[in-house]
């Protein structure tokens, strides 16, 4: 926005008598003493530097503010399944952080913590003499008709693109060390990746509750703030699996399916059996597409 010449030319001295922002002429108040605030744009009418502290107290308040909104949306979504959402959709909006927000900062918290426990352990340390012209090397786990790798020195690359394919030839064409740098690229390059291919399919796990539930009569942006908030307290469940305790992976298998039923029972009502029908057919949808997903996201890892 351009200064106002009014503004511009008066300079600081000119606080009391016009706003700096907008030009609109400032008069006293009933004690006779300038406003506070602009009448017209809200800005203060004290211009002064901003300190360290008003900077910190910014930042907090917007991404990890110790009092207040934050933590009592952590709290529902923690402790009490679906009221999250359930809040926003009667219209409690007010004192929780918003479905989108709390959703990107759990997720960026969770997708940086998760490249940095992955980028200490993926260290691989290949063997000098080992030779990838004797036997099959393959990229995937995945057999015919869909595959990539080498046999026998061979470069073989089956039903894929042919770009992909010549990308894919080119990294492979590599002596060892070479090769583990390749794949500690590719591990570093999928994980990078991951945060915004997940982001990319919460529409859809929206559109499959839309779908299941359409005797609810939702809008399906309803339906988004439900996947929104599930998917940030399964972020959080990640987080458990980074520590070193085994029975922490088996308490966050049995967690996130239970959590996630509790949730619709809350938001969506009905019968535990049909949320459970409901429930297993989106899962299994879902599931199969996070599958190809992570297949494609895989193949896209390798070659950019």
């Amino acid at each position: 926005m351009d200064v106002p010449k009014s503004a511009a030319k008066a300079g600081p001295s000119r606080t009391r008598d016009a706003c700096l922002n907008c030009g609109e002429a400032l008069l006293p108040t009933a004690s006779g003493a300038a406003p506070r605030h602009c009448p017209v744009c809200g800005q203060e009418t004290n211009i002064r530097p901003p300190t360290l502290g008003e900077f910190a107290q910014q930042f907090g308040g917007a991404y990890f503010a110790t009092e207040g909104a934050l933590w009592r949306s952590l709290k529902l979504l923690l402790f009490s399944p679906g009221e999250l959402t359930r809040q926003y959709l009667i219209g409690r909006r007010k004192h929780y952080v918003l479905p989108l927000r709390l959703y990107l900062t759990i997720s960026v918290l969770a997708f940086l913590l998760l490249r940095v426990a992955a980028g200490v352990s993926l260290n691989l340390e290949l063997p000098s003499d080992l030779d990838l012209k004797k036997g099959l090397w393959t990229v995937t786990a995945i057999e015919s008709p869909v595959n990539a790798g080498l046999n026998d020195g061979v470069f073989f690359c089956r039903g894929l693109p042919a770009w992909f394919c010549t990308r894919l030839e080119h990294r492979l064409d590599t002596d060892p060390r070479g090769l583990a740098r390749e794949i500690e690229a590719m591990g570093d390059r999928l994980l990078s990746n991951l945060g915004g291919a997940m982001f990319v399919m919460l529409p859809f796990f929206a559109l499959l509750h839309k779908l299941v539930y359409w005797n609810r009569r939702l809008h399906y942006t309803e339906h988004l703030v439900f996947a929104l908030h599930l998917h940030a307290f399964w972020y959080l469940c990640l987080l458990l699996t980074l520590l070193p305790f085994t029975w922490l992976a088996l308490l966050v298998g049995v967690l996130v399916p239970a959590y996630a039923l509790a949730a619709a029972k809350r938001v969506y009502g009905g019968r535990w059996l049909w949320l459970g029908l409901r429930a297993g057919v989106v899962s299994a949808v879902y599931g199969l597409a996070l599958a190809i997903g992570l297949v494609l996201l895989v193949f896209w890892s390798l070659v950019f």
